[in-house]
């Protein structure tokens, strides 16, 4: 270890009033995007810029347990569809009645239109078997791996990107198809592309599946359950 250098330091301080603003939009209109995906490829710089901002995700114990697969050929992507496809029809016999039919009614992938597709792993090895921060809960490394996912996608609104992530899948069928190791874990399948339109609210909002919960019902003080006095 190396010992403390003031040097390394600089004065924190807030963004400008722009700035902020622009964060915070980035956050409020970001969407899970499936189907308004355009053909045309992302230059390697842009990718390069997303690819920069998720690897500047925190890590518990600075271990960057990711890995990104960057899938562009279509024939690959196409398997990667079926995988899908097969997983989906699995998924919707697990809902009854209406609800299954509301299911099959919806899209959720864009696997095949979108001109990239990025897989996200997590490596559980890369730090050693023991790890600062998460010697006493072994999920850290997933959760920092979703915040690198996070970072993309934000940095992926602000550039016009549209990012999906389609998480029906067998895991052992996408190792298999991308040839990843037995001891990698993965944590997301992200389509990727240019949009020209976003939906204004979540799209499951839109169609009825599911509505965004109120804050303040899920918020409490110093405690489960607790409301505020």
């Amino acid at each position: 270890m190396r010992p403390f250098d003031e040097d390394a330091m600089s004065v924190a301080s807030g963004f400008s009033l722009a700035e902020r603003e622009a964060v915070y939009h980035a956050i409020m209109t970001r969407r899970d995007v499936r189907s308004q995906f355009l053909p045309d490829l992302l230059p390697d710089d842009v990718v390069a810029r997303l690819l920069t901002a998720a690897h500047h995700a925190p890590s518990v114990g600075f271990m960057q347990p990711w890995n990104f697969i960057l899938v562009k050929k279509p024939e690959v992507r196409a398997r990667v569809r079926d995988a899908f496809a097969k997983a989906n029809e699995e998924a919707a016999l697990m809902f009854d009645g209406e609800r299954r039919q509301a299911y099959r009614s919806l899209k959720l992938e864009g696997i095949a239109e979108a001109p990239l597709g990025i897989c996200v792993t997590c490596d559980p090895t890369r730090s050693g078997s023991v790890v600062l921060g998460r010697t006493h809960n072994p999920r850290m490394d997933s959760y920092s791996t979703v915040c690198a996912i996070q970072n993309l996608w934000l940095a992926a609104r602000a550039e016009g990107i549209g990012i999906g992530w389609v998480s029906i899948f067998r895991e052992g069928e996408l190792k298999t198809i991308l040839g990843i190791p037995d001891h990698i874990e993965v944590v997301a399948w992200l389509c990727a592309g240019f949009v020209d339109r976003l939906y204004d609210e979540p799209e499951l909002s839109v169609k009825g599946w599911r509505q965004r919960l109120p804050l303040e019902e899920l918020v409490f003080h110093d405690g489960w359950g607790r409301s505020e006095q």
